[in-house]
């Protein structure tokens, strides 16, 4: 399989690359938004890769931006066509309801993912959904979403699992995966016994890849920072913008791009990590609720 960047990706780069360009000019967002005749929060939101860049905006922030260059120019513009494609994973979100609470965009996560190197994830109540079956899948998003079709929940998982392919890809590189699951995760049935142990096994083959580390935070281990909640940290190669923090909660969803924000995250999952088995423990841990869960 082979994932190209995502308009997400490319709004992202050409944000930086607006910040970039009117930092040099020495201007303001309420100075560009004066000088656009438009609200700061459109200049902001295309600095920051939310908004979807249109043509006749870019050409005229080149403009005020004093870009003369031809090269650097096409570049700019190449990223506003870029930004304004549809992604692969589009198809199966468009026409589903966001979720309050629960789901607020269901394409934006992946739209993210697929623009990342490596995904860092701390999970206490369910398995990662890169690690899920259809069955463990179908039976955790039909329980977070009860509101939705049937219909619904299977774009959904589809979904999910055709994001699972940028495990055993090749070009771009196998997108690096480092699942950090707290007991309670093997323990919980989920889609009753046949589901919990065909998740069990899938578990253990997906460990078994040279790009894929799946550890264990024991009961014994007690409280950790980490037990707050739920997060991914998204790593996003540095030409498509900064790193993410995804969290999931009853709020809804939430992303961090700030620089103290993943610092932060970053060092809760290095704090998780100290508490967690090593993989080959951990893969013994998977083999008895595997044993437990088997009808």
């Amino acid at each position: 399989m082979t994932a190209s960047q995502s308009p997400i990706g490319s709004r992202r780069r050409l944000g930086a690359e607006l910040r970039r360009l009117r930092g040099k000019a020495g201007l303001t967002l309420d100075e560009v938004a004066d000088l656009m005749t438009c609200s700061t929060s459109k200049i902001s939101r295309l600095e920051t890769g939310k908004g979807i860049p249109k043509m006749p905006d870019i050409r005229e922030l080149i403009r005020i931006y004093g870009v003369t260059s031809d090269t650097e120019q096409d570049m700019l513009l190449r990223l506003v066509r870029d930004g304004r494609q549809h992604g692969w994973w589009e198809s199966l979100t468009d026409g589903v309801s966001p979720e309050r609470f629960v789901m607020d965009a269901p394409g934006r996560y992946a739209a993210l993912e697929n623009d990342a190197t490596a995904v860092r994830s701390f999970d206490l109540t369910m398995v990662h959904g890169l690690l899920q079956t259809p069955d463990y899948a179908t039976a955790v998003i039909t329980a977070g979403l009860p509101h939705h079709s049937a219909e619904d929940i299977g774009r959904l998982v589809e979904l999910r699992l055709k994001r699972q392919e940028a495990l055993f890809r090749r070009d771009p590189r196998a997108l690096e995966l480092h699942a950090v699951l707290d007991e309670a995760v093997l323990h919980r049935a989920v889609g009753g016994s046949a589901a919990m142990a065909a998740q069990m096994r899938r578990l253990l083959e997906l460990s078994n890849l040279a790009n894929v580390t799946v550890q264990v935070v024991p009961f014994e281990t007690g409280m950790r920072r980490a037990h707050a909640g739920h997060f991914v940290v998204l790593e996003i190669p540095v030409e498509l913008g900064s790193d993410v923090v995804y969290i999931e909660g009853h709020a809804g969803e939430t992303y961090l791009d700030g620089r103290s924000d993943v610092d932060l995250y970053k060092d809760v999952f290095a704090d998780v990590l100290q508490s967690s088995l090593s993989p080959d423990v951990s893969r013994q841990v998977i083999s008895r609720y595997l044993v437990k869960h088997a009808p």
